[in-house]
């Protein structure tokens, strides 16, 4: 379901509409996982129904297999490569492995492309998708750009669609025209939570869904499915973070996964810290000896995370991944690290929030410790935040009757 979108979806119906007339047109469509790039390639190709449409799709694992993308391409419209000059025939031969001799310039093969596309754009206006472009070979890469950047009075539209990594690597596809896909509006973000809900959600677990997700529309369509009917409705906390879904967690941890250990150790506690304090951090890798500029240094390579002055997540839902990502012991083990680097007078709360969090067994002393911080929390005026305290003291009470009574204070905090 494609909600909103205006800006984008105009773009493109004006690409479609020049190529009818026999001006070329590109846009590169640039955003972070799960942004809604696809889908706007959807909706070029449903609205392209008199046009010749190719798509191509970057494959990670074929980033080392040169040409790959434009075999993908070309295959369709081999029976063209007749009408082309010989040495731009023999050049698409010698890349599909049709023909011996000596290895073609590579000029003469990105010209031989854009005379095929050239050729078969003349039957009727044609439209390139890439998508997944970060994951094309370079050498296919190299091909789109250089034919991106020569139609012109020709009825061919592209489209690429490029994941923001947050790595300053090289791009093939800067010198072409940009569009940045940003997370959607607030109004189309709750539009879209309600459309695949299918219950009830509370006005301000929606406000807290769009601003944790920053109206990503994958992430807003999987957390539904992670979250009960009482969170949606308001009656039960929200984890901390909020999950971001199985396709988008697998997406942004798997970068996570190729750092040193002390790197993976600090990126955990990093998101087990919902303050970002560098100096709590650095006390807390310390306890888990882990060599603190040795795993800055990794991370902040990666562009997940800057630490400086603050610890700060290029996204939230980077965040969220890693932590739902890890395993619940070392989920817990990150936390017990910050609870014990939490010793000053004034971290007494923030300390039984992260023992709580350690906890792998009911715990009276635990218990109590949350307990009085929601007592403290109470008279600041934090209402709901006392009772978060206090629902989670109720289950880590190990005796009935006081875990009975913990869950009525924590009603009448809520009532």
């Amino acid at each position: 379901m494609l909600v909103g979108r205006t800006a984008e979806r105009a773009a493109i119906d004006q690409i479609l509409a020049g190529a009818r007339d026999g001006t070329s047109g590109v846009i590169v469509l640039r955003g972070a996982a799960g942004i809604g790039k696809s889908a706007l390639l959807d909706y070029a190709m449903t609205n392209a129904p008199d046009f010749a449409i190719a798509r191509v799709t970057g494959v990670e694992s074929e980033v080392g297999l040169g040409f790959a993308a434009i075999h993908q391409l070309v295959l369709p419209y081999l029976d063209h490569v007749v009408e082309l000059p010989e040495p731009q025939r023999h050049a698409l031969e010698w890349v599909f492995g049709l023909a011996d001799g000596a290895a073609p310039s590579s000029l003469v093969v990105f010209l031989a492309v854009l005379t095929l596309l050239d050729h078969a754009a003349r039957e009727r206006p044609m439209l390139l998708v890439i998508d997944d472009a970060q994951w094309l070979d370079d050498e296919s890469a190299r091909v789109l750009t250089f034919v991106a950047r020569r139609l012109h009075a020709d009825p061919v539209a592209m489209l690429f669609a490029v994941r923001d990594t947050g790595v300053g690597l090289s791009d093939p596809f800067e010198p072409l025209p940009q569009l940045v896909v940003p997370g959607l509006p607030e109004d189309d973000a709750r539009t879209l939570l309600r459309s695949v809900a299918g219950r009830a959600i509370d006005a301000k677990v929606a406000d807290r869904l769009v601003e944790a997700t920053e109206g990503n529309p994958l992430a807003l369509t999987e957390v539904v499915a992670e979250l009960t009917t009482e969170q949606l409705r308001g009656d039960a906390p929200l984890p901390e973070p909020v999950p971001v879904g199985l396709s988008l967690q697998a997406q942004f941890a798997a970068r996570a996964r190729l750092l040193p250990s002390s790197g993976r150790t600090v990126l955990l506690l990093a998101a087990a810290e919902r303050q970002g304090d560098p100096a709590l951090l650095h006390r807390s890798a310390r306890r888990l000896g882990a060599p603190w500029e040795e795993a800055v240094a990794s991370i902040e390579a990666t562009g997940l995370v800057t630490f400086a002055p603050a610890v700060r997540f290029r996204h939230p839902l980077i965040r969220s991944a890693v932590y739902h990502g890890a395993p619940p012991s070392e989920r817990r083990r990150a936390h017990r690290a910050l609870a014990d680097a939490l010793d000053g007078d004034d971290d007494v709360d923030r300390r039984a929030w992260h023992l709580a969090a350690a906890a792998a067994a009911p715990d009276e002393v635990v218990a109590r410790a949350l307990e009085l911080a929601g007592g403290r929390v109470f008279h600041r005026g934090g209402t709901q935040a006392a009772a978060e305290f206090l629902l989670r003291a109720s289950e880590l009470t190990p005796d009935p009757a006081r875990r009975i009574d913990r869950l009525l204070a924590t009603v009448r905090l809520r009532a």
